[in-house]
């Protein structure tokens, strides 16, 4: 018997998506006496069974909410906690959408019970639209776990570069139809008058968005030309960092100093940049100075220590060999130049060595006595016997050193 009134109710409840007033008249004479005031009553307007089935359909939709949100979030929830892997993103992806198809099929239903079909189907097709615009837009991140994943096997780093580009225009794409969708749901005219307005502020937006077309012609360049990638160290404009994202508008560089830098597009097209991360090699410069004073044969001693301290070096390439020459006579001193190159371009095992020759150098040129030369200003006075000065008084030659009376030969 209880089976039975649970029936009748039931009918009763789906009948004002279906029936008539005078239906659910007909259906009112078969239930139980207990149950005629869901009929015969109303509260603010509104007949009292109305607001029952209302009651049951915010039940079963909460209830309805909370058994997708139990199941898929099993997976979402985890991504906190272990690695992101496609069934984490796929529970992420259908989590909110299903939840919010849920609620609006509860709220469209209700609008029904509640005498309005109109709303009711306006309802649907507003949240329905969203429902389905999320679920999209939640998708893109499954587009870009397998964008990466094949990113990963290749060895160029362009795709690396694209694919946030992909993410952000796919998203972008989506939002620009959901809200398509919802001018023609709320105001039931057609895309087409929308989309003839938007051609009449087309020539104005043009103007006004001169310099975002050109950093958007500059990301196509860098696409194009290729002067850097994200991941890669360049010097720009006095900027020495790593790329660390390429957009439609800007190229962002992480300085070494840890300063964010935001370059836009149309400078990086148009600039000198150094791309130092693509150098085969690190090069380096030296100037070894020694004093004057140094003999012949320690001189020719020092260039012999530079050419074996550097003899078949750490990192050194046989294409590449080292160079020693004693190059130039200085202002203050005698210049010895060294260069050498170093493979691979690590920088911090380039420095690593290059201290290792800079103390082996000390520790050879104290052995041999061989001084280096620092700034310096050397003064001969008129009396030393060594350097003999000529010195002129009126207009008769003197030497100094002479006695007086004497002239100088």
């Amino acid at each position: 018997m209880l089976l039975k009134r649970l029936a009748v109710l039931l009918s009763l409840c789906l009948l004002p998506l279906t029936a008539s007033a005078a239906e659910a008249g007909d259906v009112s004479r078969h239930l139980p006496d207990f149950m005629q005031p869901l009929v015969d009553y109303s509260i603010f307007g509104f007949a009292l069974w109305r607001l029952v089935v209302t009651l049951l359909l915010l039940i079963i939709a909460m209830a309805a909410s909370a058994v997708s949100r139990f199941f898929l979030s099993r997976y979402a929830l985890k991504e906190e906690r272990e690695q992101a892997g496609l069934m984490n993103l796929m529970g992420k992806c259908f989590l909110f959408p299903l939840r919010l198809t849920v609620w609006a099929v509860a709220l469209s239903l209700i609008a029904v019970v509640l005498g309005s079909e109109e709303l009711g189907a306006r309802l649907l097709q507003i949240f329905i639209g969203l429902s389905v615009a999320l679920l999209v837009y939640n998708l893109v991140d499954i587009i870009e776990f397998y964008a990466l994943r094949y990113a990963e096997k290749t060895e160029t780093k362009l795709d690396d570069m694209l694919v946030p580009i992909l993410k952000k225009s796919l998203r972008v794409l989506v939002i620009i139809v959901a809200c398509l969708h919802l001018y023609n749901a709320i105001t039931d005219q057609p895309i087409t008058t929308l989309l003839a307005g938007l051609g009449l502020g087309g020539l104005a937006f043009a103007l006004a968005a001169q310099d975002t077309l050109k950093n958007v012609f500059g990301f196509v360049m860098i696409v194009l030309d290729r002067p850097f990638v994200v991941g890669e160290r360049i010097d720009f404009d006095g900027h020495d960092g790593v790329v660390e994202s390429v957009g439609f508008r800007s190229t962002r560089l992480r300085r070494l100093d840890g300063h964010l830098v935001t370059v836009p597009n149309s400078r990086a097209a148009d600039s000198v940049i150094h791309n130092i991360g693509r150098r085969p090699y690190i090069r380096r410069v030296m100037n070894v100075t020694i004093t004057y004073d140094t003999p012949l044969a320690k001189v020719d001693t020092a260039v012999k220590i530079l050419e074996d301290i550097l003899r078949d070096h750490e990192g050194m390439n046989a294409e590449f060999p080292p160079r020693v020459y004693f190059s130039d006579f200085n202002a203050d001193s005698l210049n010895l130049l060294v260069i050498y190159w170093y493979f691979p371009p690590d920088y911090w095992n380039f420095m690593a060595h290059a201290q290792r020759v800079n103390l082996e150098l000390m520790r050879r040129f104290e052995e041999e006595g061989i001084e280096f030369a620092f700034p310096t200003q050397t003064v001969y006075l008129a009396g030393d016997e060594k350097r003999r000065v000529t010195l002129q008084h009126e207009g008769l030659p003197f030497a100094s050193g002479l006695e007086q009376g004497e002239v100088a030969p």
